[in-house]
Order: C-alpha cells, then structure tokens, then sequence
C-alpha cells in the first residue's frame, strides 16, 4: 500500500491500479472509490501514517502514550476526579515514585496532563486532550 493524493489535496491509501484507474482508501472514513490513476500523486508519507490518521487526533495521542491499562487507568482517574495530588496518584498506582515520575514525565511530553496546586499540594490534572481522547473512547463524544 502507498500513500497518494488526489488534485483536492485528499490523502488516501492506493489499494490497487490498473488501466487508468486506482482504488483508493480514505483513511479518515474507511471509504473506497475509483479514480482517475493519472490525477493521483504519490506522497513520500508511509502507508500505515497515514491510515493511522483515521483514528482522531487526540485517541492516538493516549494510545501512543499509555502503554499499559495502569497508564490508561490513570488518565481516567484524573479525567473522572478532577485534579489530584501526587500523594493520593501514588497511593492509587501503586509505582515506586521512579517510575511514577517516568510514567508522568510522558503523559505530559503527549500534552495529556499538565502539573497543578491541590489544596497547597503539587498534583496532575488531564488536559482537553486527554479529555476528549477519554470521552470518544468511551464513545461519550
């Protein structure tokens, strides 16, 4: 599979060519269509980039990010509570504080948590992204 471009500057997924025409995939849609093979462009962009680009933005940021159910779990748990001190996050992980602190570190390099005050305390809170990303997972959107 290889990624080309149609003249309105649509990214899709080429899935065959034959005889002036190509099946394409959107990958946004999961459509196929037929069209003209001479109007289409490769794009230097890997195949399975682009597909990726089906799934919203913010979902493949957490899906990236959150490598194991603990690390989802955690997401959820600020996007459900609110902002949350470090001392009760570490309490609900149950991780060493290394690896609390390497866990965090990522969520917020993804843009998925930012750090916050609560009750005088340093704490994590999700950020819109991370929000959205939980709410379409959820399939609240």
């Amino acid at each position: 599979m290889r990624t080309v471009e149609t003249p309105d500057g649509q990214r899709h997924l080429l899935l065959s060519r034959s005889e002036g025409t190509a099946r394409v995939r959107d990958p946004a849609t999961g459509e196929e269509r037929t069209v003209d093979a001479d109007a289409l462009e490769p794009v230097g962009d890997g195949a399975l980039s682009v597909a990726a680009e089906g799934v919203p933005e913010p979902v493949r940021r957490v899906v990236t990010a959150a490598h194991d159910e603990r690390t989802l779990g955690v997401l959820v748990t600020l996007v459900d509570e609110g902002p949350t001190a470090v001392v009760d996050l570490l309490s609900y992980s149950g991780l060493c504080e290394s690896d609390f602190n390497g866990l965090f570190g990522e969520l917020r390099a993804a843009g998925l948590v930012t750090t916050c005050q609560v009750a005088g305390e340093r704490g994590y809170e999700a950020t819109e992204t991370a929000e959205e990303a939980v709410a379409l997972l959820r399939d609240d959107a």
